[in-house]
């Protein structure tokens, strides 16, 4: 399963062009159904399809644990993923039809509101502390770590790092939304304690990105690149830790300063 290929480019250094082969991110589309029902469309980097439609499933609030699903399907149809619900579950798959199509920069991602994402989220326990030097060292790893990043240079990476700076999980896909739910379907199924748990992200913080979080019961986020008003915001009214523009031996606390030590 490619998760990249090549295509022929011209390149241009000085003016002088040359043709060759570049290596490109595969990016196709994954259609997620639900004992028949269509739910979304997402548009992923090909692989790990499996914990990718379970963190979604969990970090949309459309189950609660893995446990509610039965199986999930990639084989019968390509693009397709076709999960089964156990018969003792209930699910109002009338309301979750959204027919949601989630690009690989999606935003909010077919929310109603933010409200609908409190109701449904657990709360956060306050008992990670985070060392400084473990946080600085995070990013480090976490590029490490990425092996398609290294050919393509177009992925983002979440990884799920222990609270003494550990890697647990680490994911890569074209979207940052996409590399996180994989990270939590596989952490899930590996049954890591998220309570003790952060997560570092190679890019910006989003809103869905605190969103997925808080629905996982991660306390921590930290990234590189810079966070948007409106996830700073929910950060602070959801008990969450927030870190952003860590470059070097630097970076920013947004909320919930305590966890980091």
């Amino acid at each position: 399963m490619k998760r990249s290929e090549q295509v022929e480019i011209i390149k241009v250094i000085a003016g002088e062009r040359s043709q060759l082969l570049d290596d490109v991110a595969v990016e196709e589309p994954l259609q997620i159904t639900i004992d028949g029902v269509p739910i979304a469309v997402v548009m992923r980097t090909v692989g790990d399809d499996a914990d990718l439609v379970a963190g979604f499933l969990v970090t949309e609030g459309i189950i609660t644990t893995l446990d509610a699903i039965s199986r999930i399907d990639l084989e019968q149809k390509k693009n397709h993923a076709l999960v089964f619900i156990k018969d003792d579950v209930e699910l109002d798959l009338s309301s979750l039809q959204r027919n949601l199509y989630s690009a690989s920069s999606c935003g909010i991602c077919g929310k109603a509101s933010i409200d609908e994402v409190f109701q449904n989220a657990p709360e956060l326990k306050d008992e990670l502390s985070v060392r400084v030097d473990d946080l600085l060292q995070a990013p480090d790893k976490l590029r490490e770590a990425q092996e398609t990043f290294e050919t393509t240079g177009g992925l983002h990476a979440a990884g799920l790092f222990s609270y003494d700076g550990n890697l647990l999980v680490l994911k890569e896909d074209v979207g940052r939304h996409n590399a996180i739910d994989k990270v939590i379907g596989a952490a899930m199924k590996n049954g890591h304690d998220f309570s003790q748990t952060f997560l570092q992200l190679s890019g910006r913080v989003s809103f869905e990105v605190v969103q997925k979080a808080l629905m996982a019961g991660i306390p921590m986020v930290a990234a590189i690149s810079a966070p948007t008003s409106l996830a700073v915001s929910f950060a602070e009214e959801s008990q969450m830790t927030l870190v952003a523009f860590m470059r070097g031996q630097k970076f920013n606390i947004y909320s919930h300063s305590n966890r980091v030590i």
